[in-house]
């Protein structure tokens, strides 16, 4: 069902066009509103439901106007299947234990942070961000947000080391992937899509719909890996519908003629 928005609220703005982080030569503009504090997982999740992202308190989608290849994309969970490749993603993850914590951000998890970034994205936007910016990152909320850490077993009865992070924000249909990142030395063991599986394992625990991953962006390599997740659902003008075969091979040189939904 379609909630109502309590739009007399919202006020929307549209930025300036800047550089695209995922293709290249390509320009970026979004349309963002302040979340209200009184309303604001109500807001928050009709805004998610029709393809908006939460970044602190404000929500923002795509703008472009010469590009499409930013879409939303979420997992139909009632029918969502893991594959051969999937289970043996979680069995070598096994040695690692969900935690749900409250959004408070902790040094531990910054430094964690700061190794993912450095290793990963050491020239992306978020490389130079201080303690104070993820302070807010994970607590600067109007909605319902909670941090998944990942930790190994631990051997002396302590929490076990923190190899993993998840930012997510619960909706009234599923839950929604703000953040994640994790130890570099797990890369071979595919964490992001571990991380992708496992809050699969828990919309279905709740008996929720959906389990929203962002943007899937059309021609971008690093944005690609959702695409191999399947079925997946991606919202276009008339809805939301099932990522197809076609959709897939038409990635490889993404439509640039209608109005587009930003990167994430």
């Amino acid at each position: 069902m379609t909630q109502h928005i309590p739009t007399r609220q919202l006020r929307f703005f549209l930025t300036a066009p800047s550089p695209c982080p995922y293709l290249p030569g390509r320009e970026e503009r979004k349309v963002f509103a302040h979340l209200p504090m009184l309303e604001g997982p109500l807001v928050h999740d009709s805004l998610t439901q029709n393809g908006f992202r939460r970044s602190q308190n404000i929500a923002y989608r795509p703008a472009c106007e010469s590009c499409s290849a930013c879409v939303s994309a979420r997992l139909p969970i009632s029918d969502y299947v893991f594959s051969r490749s999937e289970r043996r993603v979680l069995a070598r993850n096994r040695g690692l234990v969900r935690h749900l914590v409250e959004a408070e951000a902790t040094r531990e998890q910054f430094d964690l942070l700061r190794r993912y970034l450095t290793s990963r994205h050491a020239g992306g936007g978020m490389a130079d961000m201080a303690w104070p910016d993820f302070v807010a990152m994970v607590e600067d909320t109007s909605v319902r947000t909670h941090v998944v850490e990942y930790r190994t077993r631990p051997d002396d009865g302590g929490p076990g080391t923190l190899m993993a992070c998840t930012l997510v924000d619960q909706l009234s249909d599923g839950l929604s992937l703000v953040y994640s990142f994790f130890d570099p030395s797990l890369s071979r063991d595919s964490p992001g899509s571990f991380m992708i599986l496992d809050h699969a394992i828990q919309v279905g625990s709740l008996g929720l719909s959906y389990l929203y991953l962002g943007y899937w962006v059309r021609g971008s390599v690093k944005m690609d890996y959702k695409s191999r997740f399947s079925p997946l659902e991606i919202l276009d003008p008339n809805g939301w519908r099932l990522l197809g075969a076609r959709d897939r091979a038409e990635a490889i040189a993404p439509d640039t003629t209608k109005t587009a939904m930003v990167s994430e």
